[in-house]
């Protein structure tokens, strides 16, 4: 048996040795495949059960500390408390008591129906998570972006705003779907629903629960009295309360209930006729008169509430939270004055008005002027009320993003002229006139359409949209219409808020940095989680555009072309921009509105700390128009008094120059290029404007040098035609001598109207001038001394002259007297110098030349009787009329010809413009005085004639 066996087994193995190499190899393949397989199942097994075991240790892990399902807590609220920004005042604790609870079944189906297919149509269906509608979701979040669609059910609602924070992470969505299958557990699908319909939020004025809404937007005694389409409505609003509010804005209230009604007919709930009938009831028929008036502080709360609920989707009446937020008490305590009346004088009740103030450099809502007159829930002029912002608008579309984009300067040249649109539509100034080449400046302040609308088209639609979208601004997504040029100048369908237009200002106070305009900065949930609302800062453009934009509205302010001097305050840095918008030729026909009459008035103005937006005008156009001064300057005067009053007590700051801009002198535009100015440039054309650094002109302008050049060059031109004109010029002069005097008389041929003569003579006495003036003349020279020789010359202005001597005969009839009949002197005086003095006219003084050193000496003749001391006084008199032939002489000749007139008969030539010689003359012999002279009083003070 052995051997057998052992046989066997040699046999066998003689046998494994001799089967080929392959087969006995790919049998141990076979093998090792099949365990492989069976090795990755059992991994996969493995893995799977400890992932199992792990995701079910994290649930349990996640779920362990969640809050217990609490009755109280379902049906019962709690407060939350609102911080000032000092972070300690409580300005108001808001809670639960504007609701009435309302049992499931006196809530009609039709009112269950429409918040069960708007909020979760498969709430009857589900365990409180509903998993279609989670894929569903995912699917639409994938497809459209995050946020496109929720999946929350109506019990994961009920339990997020019960027991979770609005923490969006992981740990609170796996409590709140375990929390919703636990209250799917304890409750009724009833139960439930009942609790979601009394605890929802609805309005702003703690409107909360279906029954209080009923009450407060269709005055309904009970929710059974709601139809369908007010229905329909309601539920439409807990997704954006104030966005859908039917008071405030109807518009966008009638899409949300008719999407709502589409629903309810799509999932079966009414037919699709009924949903059409309910559709063409007016959003705004069946509303109730909102009577109700506000509190204190009530404005501003409002928009905190707003933003709690948006931002962390926590309910503030019945979540306990502690809200801190921006709130100046100060200032909202003025504003509201404001808005009361008691600082500015309205014009009437029915004007309204909406402000808002921001700091610059958190962008934290420091007050709120929500309008005059308000009820609770009512429209807020501040930040719900959408109009046209007019030429507030340009800083935004039109100059900031042409200085952001294309590097303009503050003294950019634009062209003001006649201009349209690019589909030829035309668009004309607010004055209807043009001024021709403008800095962008100047057309800011201005307020000019066209130079606006050229900014726009420079930089381009998209990247203007972009700029004013970095601002908070989503112009074409808000407006619901097409965006085009139109915007440029402030022409939208609908518009903008203040809100809105107070958070895209303060980024440029704020060196381009922009903060969403917010009130709250943080939450406090009652387990001690705190999460941090404040916005974070973005740059929304360079510093260079924010301050050159800034420098640029200041001129809106500080120059006499602004169109905001009014706002100027002493020791305040203002700078912003006015804006009206007109109404519609169809409004103007409706309501009898005169062409002058504005729609809105807006002023947006900022110092270095805080920015404010203060919109004016009335809510419709049945209400009034703006027409008087006192209306279209409300909006400044608002400004000021609110400005003033904030600013008190605190640094005023500044505006900071960057590293980014320069300041440069430039010549004010003449055409497309700016360029220094040159030394012939007048000072009042040029001017300092501000560049982004390597921007700066560096060509010189010639305009004013060409100029220049040119008029001297006509200069030259006009001086080589008059002497060339004058070379045809040929002066005469004569002199004779009859009846005991000489006559000159002077002329020339050809002689030009601005052709001027000067006339000397001389004589024993020395030389002196006769005469100096334009056209011909004559003189005449009483008693010349016998013997003695005259010369006379006359030269003209372009250099002519001409000559002409007269000799007087020698008469042995002349008397001669004696030396000794004369006062001794000091040996100087000549013997013969006073030997004709008793034929000497009188006024013979008056009638000397210009120069007085030609006179002789009174005082050689003092001793000689009443002729010397005619002599004397007519010396004066000559004093008298040479200090005046230097200023008139024309009048010197008047009141000389007269003198001698009367005294020798003698006639003085007419045409003696200039001479002060306009009578006779006693030549005189020349002698050396010993005294000096002294002027005698002038006999008659010389007129001037006109």
């Amino acid at each position: 048996m052995s051997d057998n066996y052992r046989s066997r087994e040699e046999r066998r193995r003689a046998m494994n040795d001799n089967k080929p190499e392959g087969k006995s190899q790919g049998k141990p393949k076979k093998k090792k495949k099949g365990g492989l397989f069976r090795k990755i199942v059992a991994a996969v097994l493995l893995i799977g059960i400890i992932g199992l075991i792990a995701g079910v240790g994290t649930f349990f892990a996640m779920i362990s500390d969640a809050p217990k399902v609490d009755d109280s807590v379902l049906k019962n609220s709690f407060s939350s408390k609102v911080y000032a920004n000092d972070g300690k005042t409580v300005v108001k604790e808001i809670g639960a008591q504007k609701r009435t609870y309302v049992q499931y079944d006196e809530i009609p189906q039709v009112v269950k129906n429409a918040f069960i297919a708007t909020e979760d149509v498969r709430f009857y269906k589900h365990h409180g998570v509903d998993f279609y509608r989670i894929g569903g979701a995912l699917m639409a979040n994938f497809k459209n972006g995050f946020g496109a669609e929720g999946g929350s059910t109506i019990t994961q609602q009920v339990v997020k705003n019960s027991f979770l924070s609005p923490k969006k992470t992981v740990k609170r969505k796996v409590q709140e779907m375990w929390l919703a299958y636990q209250l799917e557990r304890k409750y009724s699908k009833q139960q439930i629903l009942e609790m979601y319909l009394n605890k929802i939020y609805f309005a702003s004025g703690e409107v909360y629960g279906i029954e209080r809404a009923a009450e407060k937007f269709y005055g309904v005694k009970s929710v059974k009295d709601l139809t369908l389409d007010e229905a329909a409505m309601l539920a439409g609003l807990p997704k954006a309360p104030t966005t859908y509010n039917p008071v405030t804005n109807p518009e966008n209230a009638t899409k949300r209930r008719n999407t709502v009604l589409n629903l309810m007919a799509k999932n079966g709930f009414i037919t699709q006729a009924e949903a059409d009938k309910a559709k063409q009831v007016d959003v705004q028929a069946h509303l109730a008169k909102q009577t109700e008036s506000t509190s204190k502080y009530d404005v501003f709360i409002d928009q905190v509430i707003e933003e709690v609920k948006k931002k962390t989707d926590a309910d503030p009446f019945s979540a306990g939270l502690e809200i801190y937020t921006t709130l100046d008490t100060n200032a909202q305590d003025y504003v509201d004055d404001v808005m009361n009346n008691k600082v500015v004088n309205f014009p009437n009740d029915k004007f309204q008005a909406g402000l808002v103030v921001v700091d610059n450099e958190t962008g934290g809502i420091q007050a709120i002027g929500g309008g005059r007159n308000r009820v609770s829930g009512g429209l807020n002029f501040a930040t719900n009320m959408r109009r046209q912002p007019g030429s507030t608008i340009k800083p935004i579309l039109d100059y900031g993003p042409a200085i952001e984009n294309l590097k303009w300067s503050t003294g950019q040249p634009i062209k003001d002229e006649e201009y349209h649109y690019s589909n030829g539509t035309p668009i004309r100034n607010f004055g209807r006139n043009y001024k021709g080449w403008v800095s962008a400046r100047e057309a800011l302040g201005r307020s000019l359409n066209i130079p606006a609308l050229k900014a726009f088209q420079a930089t381009g639609a998209d990247k203007a949209k972009e700029f004013a979208t970095g601002l908070g601004l989503k112009l074409d997504e808000e407006d619901g219409e097409a965006y085009s040029e139109s915007y440029s100048i402030g022409g939208f369908r609908t518009g903008v808020t203040p809100l809105q237009m107070a958070g895209a200002y303060s980024a440029f106070a704020n060196e381009g940095m922009y903060n969403a305009p917010h009130t709250v900065t943080k939450v406090k949930f009652p387990d001690g989680t705190e999460i941090d609302l404040t916005p974070k800062p973005k740059r929304a453009m360079q510093d260079y555009t924010a301050f050159m934009m800034t420098d640029m509205m200041k001129s809106v302010v500080n120059e006499s072309y602004g169109t905001a001097r009014a706002v100027r305050t002493p020791g305040l840095e203002i700078a912003g921009k006015t804006g009206t918008s007109n109404f519609s030729a169809d409004e103007k026909k409706r309501y009898n509105i005169p062409d002058a009459g504005e729609k809105d008035v807006w002023f947006n103005g900022f110092t270095p700390n805080y920015t404010i937006s203060v919109w004016t005008g009335y809510e419709t156009a049945k209400d009034g128009y703006i027409l008087s001064p006192n209306e279209t300057g409300m909006a400044k005067n608002i400004f000021k008094h609110v400005i003033t009053h904030i600013s008190e007590g605190k640094p005023k700051g500044s505006f900071k120059q960057p590293d980014s801009v320069v300041e440069r002198s430039v010549e004010k535009p003449t055409g497309k290029d700016l360029k220094r100015p040159s030394g012939s440039t007048p000072s009042s054309l040029i001017t300092k404007e501000y560049f982004v650094r390597g921007t700066a002109p560096t060509k010189v302008s010639q305009t004013f040098v060409k100029k220049e050049k040119e008029e001297k060059k006509e200069e030259k031109k006009e001086d080589k035609k008059e002497k060339k004109d004058n070379k045809d010029v040929k002066p005469k002069i004569t002199a004779s001598y009859s009846g005991g005097a000489i006559s000159v008389n002077w002329s020339a041929s050809n002689a030009a109207s601005d052709t001027t003569f000067t006339v000397t003579m001389s004589s024993p006495n020395g030389s002196e001038q006769l005469a100096s003036g334009a056209g011909a003349g004559g003189k005449t020279i009483s008693n010349p001394a016998p013997g003695a020789t005259y010369s006379f010359t006359v030269t003209t202005n372009t250099g002519e002259s001409a000559s002409s001597s007269v000799k007087v005969p020698d008469s042995s009839d002349q008397a001669t007297e004696d030396d000794s009949t004369k006062p001794e002197d000091d040996g100087t005086t000549d013997d013969n110098q006073n030997e004709d003095n008793s034929n000497t006219d009188q006024n013979n003084g008056s009638d000397q030349g210009d120069d007085s050193s030609t006179q002789p000496d009174d005082n050689q003749n003092s001793n000689n009787g009443s002729n010397n001391s005619n002599n004397s006084n007519n010396s004066g008199n000559n004093s008298g009329n040479t200090d005046n032939n230097n200023n008139d002489s024309g009048n010197a000749n008047d009141g000389n010809s007269g003198n001698n007139s009367n005294n020798g008969g003698t006639t003085t030539p007419p045409a003696d413009n200039g001479g002060s010689d306009s009578g006779s003359q006693t030549p005189q012999t020349p002698a050396t005085p010993s005294t000096p002279a002294t002027p005698a009083t002038p006999q008659q003070e010389p007129t001037t004639e006109n």
